[in-house]
């Protein structure tokens, strides 16, 4: 498979890694759009969130639990931050494997890009 995500899971590729765990990986987007920028990634390869099933929906609880800890640690779960998940081409998904985008330390302006 040739996911960059999935190479920087299996240490492939270098990232300096934030955080953790069987299920999830997160690390410092390359291209930030906001003073806190992480990307919170499933260990397993899901294309994007259409792939979200029955076998596979409890990585969604995992992220938000990891998001929400990761808010507090980094002091915004009071102040306010974005958890975006782009899906498809026009929805500007980059990369086919699905991730979050965890974005903080900046006023968020609406409507979004």
């Amino acid at each position: 498979m040739d996911c960059v995500f999935c190479k920087i899971i299996n240490k492939e590729l270098p990232t300096k890694v934030i955080y953790e765990d069987e299920e999830v990986l997160v690390f410092n987007d390359i291209n930030p759009q906001a003073p806190i920028h992480l990307l919170l990634v499933p260990k397993k390869h899901i294309a994007s969130i259409m792939e979200i099933n029955e076998d596979n929906a409890k990585v969604m609880k995992r992220i938000t639990k990891v998001a929400q800890d990761l808010a507090r640690q980094n002091n915004i779960d009071k102040k306010g931050f974005r958890l975006v998940v782009n899906t498809g081409e026009e929805g500007g998904q980059t990369v086919n494997h699905l991730h979050f985008h965890l974005l903080s330390g900046r006023f968020m302006t609406w409507p979004p890009g």
